[in-house]
């Protein structure tokens, strides 16, 4: 991203804080071009190359020789139930089927990228990555051709131990397991933990590729709520009281697809109420460098004192998702889990890890996630709004403090099912709500993503999304 791009992002991005802020409201004319230009001391140019984004949204009106007003159309919606209703038992997942159709949309150029949660390819950094591989592999042609430490490359996982420590981690090289992607890395883990007919601890609503994993390893399900403000350690508190948990799959940090985030004290009493029972915890942090705050969020292995939590995350929501570089932090289970990767792919890419370690080393990761972060926030700020104007009435959805994913609560008489379809049959992919757990449960809820990019494709495949939607529900009254 160029840094004219980015300057009148971050203009975007103050005029949204106003009217998140409710400093701004409806009908309210903007400060001047000149004055803003003194107020956040970047070029008139740069103020009016924003001015000029939001009036493309629809977020702003130009009126002659008047100057720029916010939309008078603009407000917030509400966010979800705070809640789910679920029922506490073991439960089997029977959602293979749908899913799969759902992962159908990876990859494919004829949809509208709402359904999948990956950035937006022009924000990627397609040819630094490109040259950083290309040099590496011109200083020794012969590296990339061969099998790599079945643990991964030794460089990467130095980059890894520096990077974890601004999320609290304290963790050495020998301590980490490069993997192909988070996903795998749960995978492990959950072979590593568990055997058919166990039961695992999971949040609800909850990713639905961990669903999958839990269903094809023949494991039952035993989900709490997921909420604004995360998981609630008293519900964790009562799942360990009536069954018999092996593990848990928790995701504190924007959790995917309701953006939750767990705050840190609860954090702390989640990993001492699992390592008082010796549960092991597995914990998804792929969205924990996407924070929107001053600050990177902690962990739950921050707080892990006992080698029970398994860290799992990768640069697939940040910088490559086709690399497939990812990495755990086992803990106590390192041997085990190192057993499982050798018998599963050997080693991850190497002319992958190669590129990835240089990225990092290089100082280009933390000045890519900056970009990244601002355009991600500013394009669920505009899709919140797009909501607003083009859906029905009562639809809900929350702006999450970081990730990339929202959870719109659609009116109780729609079926996401039903919406997903006619969606994907208009050319626009989202992700229906039922397929996010293992109950009947978020039938009228969809998930949307955020790649950071908008523009009229988006606007318009917004407007048609909330026609189908509004007529969904009138056919139902």
């Amino acid at each position: 991203m160029h840094q004219n791009t980015f300057r009148y992002r971050k203009v975007e991005q103050h005029i949204m804080d106003l009217v998140a802020s409710q400093t701004l409201k409806a009908g309210d004319k903007l400060p001047s071009l000149r004055q803003l230009s003194r107020q956040l001391s970047v070029s008139i140019s740069t103020i009016s190359q924003a001015y000029l984004e939001l009036e493309k949204k629809g977020i702003i009106v130009a009126r002659d020789r008047s100057g720029y007003y916010l939309n008078s159309g603009i407000t917030r919606l509400p966010s979800p139930a705070s809640r789910p209703r679920l029922e506490m038992k073991p439960t089997l997942g029977q959602r293979n089927d749908l899913i799969q159709t759902v992962l159908q949309a990876l990859g494919n150029p004829n949809l509208l990228p709402l359904g999948v949660v990956s950035p937006a390819v022009e924000l990627l950094p397609s040819k630094t990555l490109t040259r950083l591989l290309t040099s590496a592999l011109r200083e020794n042609p012969t590296l990339g051709m061969n099998y790599s430490s079945v643990n991964g490359d030794i460089e990467l996982r130095r980059q890894l131990a520096l990077h974890s420590l601004a999320s609290g981690i304290t963790v050495t090289p020998e301590e980490i397991l490069i993997t192909s992607g988070a996903i795998e890395g749960i995978a492990i883990a959950l072979r590593a933990l568990t055997r058919p007919g166990d039961n695992v601890l999971i949040q609800s609503p909850s990713y639905f590729c961990f669903l999958q994993l839990l269903e094809n390893c023949g494991l039952r399900a035993i989900e709490i709520p997921s909420s604004t403000t995360g998981i609630d350690p008293d519900d964790i508190k009562k799942a360990m009281t009536r069954f018999d948990i092996k593990a848990a799959i928790l995701a504190p940090n924007f959790n995917n697809p309701d953006g939750s985030f767990t705050d840190d004290t609860k954090k702390q009493q989640i990993v001492r109420l699992l390592a008082e029972q010796s549960i092991p915890l597995v914990e998804d942090d792929v969205y924990g460098d996407l924070y929107f705050g001053s600050k990177r969020p902690a962990t739950f292995k921050s707080f892990d004192q006992q080698g029970q939590v398994i860290l799992c995350s990768s640069f697939s929501k940040t910088v490559a998702p086709g690399y497939r570089v990812g990495w755990m932090f086992p803990g106590r289970y390192y041997e085990k889990a190192l057993d499982i990767k050798t018998t599963t792919n050997i080693c991850t890419a190497v002319p992958n890890q190669m590129a990835m370690t240089s990225f990092l080393r290089e100082g280009y990761y933390e000045r890519h996630l900056r970009r990244l972060r601002s355009a991600i926030q500013g394009q669920m700020e505009t899709l919140l709004l797009s909501l607003q104007r083009h859906f029905p009435a009562t639809t809900r959805a929350g702006f999450p403090e970081g990730g990339a994913a929202i959870w719109v609560e659609l009116p109780g008489e729609i079926d996401a099912i039903e919406l997903f379809y006619q969606a994907r049959q208009a050319g626009i992919g989202i992700a229906p709500g039922p397929i996010f757990s293992t109950q009947d449960k978020y039938n009228n809820f969809i998930r949307l993503s955020s790649n950071g990019i908008w523009n009229t494709e988006m606007e318009e495949g917004m407007k048609v999304l909330g026609q189908l939607a509004g007529s969904t529900a009138e056919s139902v009254r």
